[in-house]
């Protein structure tokens, strides 16, 4: 019975991939866009927050009527995901279908290593990408080499292209710009499918350098032979405080990075700075537990929360290190809406995991649908809400009262937006940076299901639930404007120099010089 389903399995693989560049007939993916439409309508809550209904039903329509011959999928997807954009919601997003792999495929390829482009964090810089840090093998390369061609294909031409592919939060341009550069390699493979090997054209100092980047391959037999290796006590014992660690600081396996550390700057721990790169991974609880009761102890005079390029997460950490944040008892979101007493059971929340996960999951799975369910209420409005974080809480003992600084940019989306909206009306907080990518009254997400259209394979991503915060302004589409405008330039990235944090820390020690002189001057 396993050969006969693994069997099937790589058959379903195979001729899925053969039939990945098939032209699709115009009905069909006409079909495909009422289709989208409709899903839509059905169930994402503010669909026409920042368009209206009758622009909406032109540009789907339009689209329709457009579409006069068989496409692939690819082709398809680049017509229809612009239309898509225009609703304006950065969690609302399309993917066109890529080639699959079996276990067994999946397996050869992570032996593989890391890719061609998964070797370079990249950023824009006035329309055109710039390698800004080097995981490759040639160690040469510089930070700041501008990339001029990839294959033969300028990337400044793609860039154009994929910026009609997504959206941002309303109207505002700081999102784009961050998320082109960070997710370029995701786009660049749309277009031109998954590479074992890329040729560079690189320019520094107005020289170029053509080089040759190879799939980046582990030493399979060294890890294979630690793994053979018999674990002593005490190494043991190591590993789990390791373990123990990434799970509290919330360890990235992907970017090999933690998405949460607190350090302390100047001689005397004044500074203490929390730097989240995103509220997903990890007991987050125990870390902002610890993290405060250690900014306390230090007797820290200000705290740099720094939540660039934070692309958002989980709502109950956000409120919570709110909670350690707060000058009082605070109000964290409002009601959320929701299309229908049944739209949450459209939650993905049996998806995902391993074995032990999903089995968890479906034994909850009743009291989550079922709390989802009758806790959605038809309001007086003729609109259904759901109450999320809506009641009155209190500040943590341990809440910090001191100066803070928030230091943001385009990339601080979702869940950073929504802390930073209730932050902005405390007035010892400023804000350092570029407008955040999310927008200041909320956003649509909560739960993010995705589906494939039928025909084309292309899958859609759509938020479930409006996630407001308490605070909001009266300007609709923008994100949270920051109080001292700063947006780094290549220079900066090349000279490793962080413009923002280093405004909050010399912001700071002038502070300390005119509290210094005040003390010296009552001295007299």
């Amino acid at each position: 019975m396993i050969i006969l389903l693994i069997s099937l399995q790589c058959t379903s693989v195979h001729t899925y991939n053969a039939h990945l560049n098939d032209l699709i007939p115009t009905e069909k993916l006409q079909a495909d866009v009422d289709w989208t439409y409709k899903k839509l309508q059905k169930l994402h809550p503010r669909l026409y927050w920042y368009i209206s209904k009758e622009q909406l039903d032109i540009k789907f329509d339009s689209l329709k009527k457009s579409i006069v011959t068989p496409l692939n999928s690819f082709e398809f997807y680049k017509k229809i995901s612009p239309v898509v954009a225009n609703v304006r919601q950065g969690h609302l997003f399309i993917a066109p279908p890529m080639k699959m792999m079996t276990k067994k495929e999946v397996k050869a390829f992570v032996k593989k290593g890391t890719g061609p482009l998964s070797q370079f964090d990249f950023e824009s810089f006035d329309s055109k990408l710039y390698i800004v840090k080097n995981k490759s093998y040639q160690k040469d390369l510089k930070v700041g080499s501008e990339v001029v061609s990839i294959n033969g294909k300028n990337p400044s031409d793609g860039m154009m292209e994929y910026n009609k592919w997504f959206a941002s939060d309303g109207f505002n341009t700081t999102f784009k710009k961050q998320y082109l550069g960070k997710k370029f390699p995701v786009f660049y493979s749309f277009e031109n499918g998954v590479k074992d090997s890329l040729t560079y054209v690189l320019k520094s100092n107005d020289t170029l350098k053509t080089i040759c980047i190879k799939r980046k391959v582990v030493d399979s037999i060294a890890s294979s032979k630690d793994k053979n290796k018999a674990t002593p006590p005490l190494a043991k014992a190591k590993l789990k405080e390791l373990k123990n660690r990434k799970e509290k600081f919330g360890y990235d396996e992907n970017t090999k990075y933690y998405n949460r550390s607190l350090t302390f700057r100047e001689k005397d721990s004044a500074v203490a700075v929390l730097k989240i790169r995103g509220f997903t991974q990890g007991t987050y609880q125990e870390f902002y537990e610890e993290s405060f009761e250690k900014i306390a102890k230090y007797k820290s005079k200000v705290l740099i929360l720094d939540i660039r390029d934070n692309g958002g997460g989980r709502l109950n950490e956000i409120e919570n290190l709110y909670s350690y944040l707060a000058d009082s008892t605070y109000i964290f979101m409002d009601k959320s809406e929701v299309t229908s007493k049944t739209s949450m059971l459209h939650s993905d929340f049996l998806k995902g995991g391993g074995i032990v996960s999903k089995t968890a999951k479906l034994f909850f799975s009743p009291i989550i649908y079922g709390y989802y369910y009758f806790s959605t209420q038809k309001a007086t409005d003729g609109k259904y809400y759901i109450s999320i974080l809506t009641k009155p809480k209190t500040c943590s003992p341990n809440a910090f009262k001191g100066k803070i600084y928030v230091l943001i940019n385009g990339g601080s989306f979702s869940a950073s937006s929504i802390i930073s909206s209730n932050l902005k009306k405390i007035k010892r907080v400023t804000f350092i940076g570029e407008e955040t990518g999310g927008a200041f009254n909320g956003t649509v997400a909560g739960s993010l299901p995705v589906y494939k259209m039928p025909h084309s394979k292309i899958n859609v991503r759509i938020g479930l639930m409006t996630c407001i915060p308490f605070n909001k302004t009266t300007v609709e589409g923008r994100g949270i404007m920051p109080d001292i405008p700063i947006s780094p330039k290549l220079s900066d990235r090349i000279n490793n120099f962080d413009p923002e944090m280093n405004w909050a820390i010399e912001d700071f020690k002038k502070d300390v010089q005119v509290e210094q002189l005040i003390q010296n001057q009552r001295a007299k």
